[in-house]
């Protein structure tokens, strides 16, 4: 689905979380940064990922890395999410998707025979200096931080 691999320049996005609070890539610079696409908050795969990443929060900041969940979801949205599990990072609500299409991950899915466009669920793992290091397309929503922290 995204263009995106390895070795490319992570697009430079920038919106709001949960909370109002506004993040862009810049403010990561020095860090490593996990951003997590996912279909839709508080649905069972969605949830099983973020509170897998939510249990090993610990070992990432350890290891100087960010997390960044993004959804089309409201802000709202977001906040129940966040709240109903007790995530220790923000979840941006790109509701106009500028986030996501710059990311490459909307597009058309398969699901009971039919098609339609949503969010393809998708980790991208970005550098200190901006640069993709890795794009996980294959995510095991129960096992998510293992791919990420091999």
């Amino acid at each position: 689905m995204t263009t995106l691999k390895a070795g490319d320049k992570a697009p430079d996005f920038s919106g709001f979380d949960q909370d109002g609070k506004f993040h862009q890539l810049a403010d990561y610079k020095g860090k490593k940064l996990v951003v997590f696409f996912y279909p839709k908050a508080n649905t069972p795969g969605c949830t099983a990922e973020a509170c897998n990443l939510r249990d090993n929060f610990e070992r990432f900041k350890a290891n100087n890395y960010e997390l960044l969940g993004v959804s089309a979801d409201s802000q709202k949205a977001q906040g129940r999410f966040r709240d109903k599990f007790k995530f220790p990072f923000p979840l941006m609500a790109d509701e106009d998707k500028s986030i996501i299409e710059a990311f490459g991950v909307w597009g058309p899915k398969k699901f009971m025979g039919r098609t339609y466009d949503g969010i393809h669920r998708t980790t991208f793992v970005i550098d200190e200096k901006g640069i993709i290091e890795e794009v996980i397309t294959d995510v095991k929503t129960k096992a998510h931080a293992n791919q990420i922290l091999k």
